[in-house]
């Protein structure tokens, strides 16, 4: 972190705290999210330019609400809160915040009164996006007022001597007018910050951390899915130790239709990766056996994932680090990674399925990085286009596509119809447009009619979703025609099924996959 100008993000347990971090990264200003809880002292240590203090679900007058260390605010950091982080500044400084009799939920006209610093350059009002219950009544000791709206008096304030700045607002949201010249005026007019943190830089500097972290003699062991999370890691620690990097690819049985072979194809012959193949197919449909929980059959993979990885370490010298193609979004559903008060969403077979007596050490260079991120490290690393573009794929493979009992009979239908999917996506020219497409086998049977006869067989449920960063996403409005084509492929081409339905929800309130 002291090689770049760095803003830390406290989370108090937003919904949106993960995109205030894309908004300060977006302005090539290296952000770090961390617990609301962290000492001032090691605050000061990470040298940071700047404080953000997220927004979050409670209220500064309950009984035991999220605060912070209260002397942040005597380090002379400029510090910016966002809705219930305007709320913290005020409980903390002498301020009063009391809940609002006029609720603001949604978009809101808000008028700029002061267009210096955060309002810069901005008109005198812009619709925001705002969602509190509560509000500042009383600003503490030398602050003034920004921004109001009809209903909040307060809704923008500060303390311009001490750089410390508070919006009731989420400037971070897409729904914000300007909000991205909001942050970039944070950045750069307040904290100023350098816009130096580049893809190229990051590189060469995880290539260095993990050259160190490992040393001269040891080996790393690499879980290889095939997707692009895998894949980057795999090349930035080929770069980092050549062949003291042993990547294993374990065929779990949960695979889409001929990846192993891919796998083999790509890693082995196009990249000449130290790659090994493992067959555990069999053995992971049996630990899966009448597991119908979403959460369980994560967990059952990500620890019979370890197990594989750490017999096959056996046979190997030194092995001492697991790597993985850990993102961000993936911890975040996991754990509350930061400390903060976050709500676990699922876990991720490679973060919260990991058995608490893993022997191997965890090499994760892309954990506090979104998938739009790992792209462009792909791009840098001159990775083949096709791995570059490839849709997510879920490391729990099929068994979470799989609504129900996971089985051979039901992974056959699904995969066939999946790649049937695929096809028509690529025929259409939609692949590298969509985020993500696939098919999902539902646990219900319905009555059709087939060459006269009547059918009772399995729904298959179409997925089609837009994301740039998997934290949010929204269905795709696919065209009809290419809609009838997969439709009719799959009810005539794979057996067992009679009925395909089209997913149309957005993340959130859903997720991306069904489990």
């Amino acid at each position: 972190m002291a090689s770049k100008d760095t803003v830390l993000i406290l989370d108090f347990g937003s919904q949106y705290t993960q995109l205030i971090a894309r908004r300060v990264r977006e302005n090539k200003v290296f952000s770090k999210i961390i617990s609301y809880k962290t000492p001032a002292e090691e605050i000061k240590k990470l040298k940071p330019k700047g404080l953000i203090l997220s927004g979050g679900p409670a209220s500064v007058y309950d009984k035991k609400p999220p605060m912070p260390d209260k002397r942040i605010f005597k380090l002379g950091i400029p510090i910016l809160g966002i809705c219930y982080g305007v709320q913290v500044i005020c409980e903390v400084l002498g301020g009063k915040v009391k809940s609002s009799k006029a609720h603001e939920y949604g978009k809101t006209e808000l008028f700029i009164d002061d267009n210096t610093t955060l309002f810069y350059s901005l008109p005198a009002n812009i619709s925001s996006w705002m969602s509190h219950a509560d509000s500042v009544v009383k600003m503490p000791a030398g602050f003034k007022t920004m921004a109001h709206s009809l209903s909040t008096p307060n809704a923008a304030i500060s303390n311009k001597a001490k750089k410390i700045f508070g919006l009731q607002f989420h400037p971070e949201v897409a729904h914000t007018q300007r909000g991205n010249q909001i942050v970039n005026n944070f950045l750069f007019r307040v904290c100023r910050c350098a816009p130096r943190w580049v893809m190229h830089s990051l590189v060469k500097k995880s290539i260095d951390d993990i050259r160190a972290t490992v040393g001269k003699k040891k080996m790393v062991v690499c879980g290889l899915s095939g997707g692009i999370d895998s894949s980057v890691v795999a090349a930035m620690i080929h770069r980092a130790i050549g062949r003291r990097l042993k990547c294993i690819f374990i065929d779990n049985g949960l695979l889409r239709k001929n990846e192993a072979k891919q796998v083999r194809k790509v890693f082995g012959e196009y990249m000449r990766l130290n790659l090994t193949v493992v067959d555990a197919s069999k053995r992971f449909l049996h630990k899966l056996k009448g597991v119908t929980d979403p959460e369980l059959k994560r967990k059952v993979i990500g620890e019979e994932f370890i197990k594989v990885f750490e017999e096959k370490a056996k046979s190997l010298k030194n092995v001492e680090y697991l790597a993985q193609g850990t993102l961000y979004p993936d911890v975040v559903e996991s754990v509350s990674a930061f400390g903060g008060p976050t709500a676990k969403i699922k876990s991720h077979h490679n973060v919260g399925g990991l058995p608490a007596n893993m022997k191997l050490k965890l090499l994760e260079p892309l954990r506090d990085l979104f998938k739009d991120e790992v792209r462009l490290i792909a791009k840098d690393l001159k990775l083949p286009d096709n791995l570059i573009h490839r849709q997510p794929f879920p490391g729990p493979g099929l068994a979470i596509r799989i609504l129900g009992d996971v089985t051979p009979e039901r992974l056959d239908i699904l995969r066939e119809a999946d790649e049937r999917v695929i096809e028509e996506i690529q025929k259409a020219r939609l692949y590298e447009q969509i985020w993500q497409s696939f098919a999902v086998l539902l646990p219900i049977k319905t009555v059709g009619v087939m060459g006269d006869e009547r059918t009772y067989e399995n729904v298959v449920a179409l997925r089609c979703v837009n994301s740039l960063d998997g934290m949010t996403a929204d269905w795709v409005k696919l065209p009809y025609d290419v809609m009838e084509k997969i439709s009719l492929r799959i009810i005539n081409e794979v057996k067992g099924v009679n009925r395909v339905v089209y997913d149309i929800s957005s993340k959130p309130p859903s997720t991306i996959e069904w489990e």
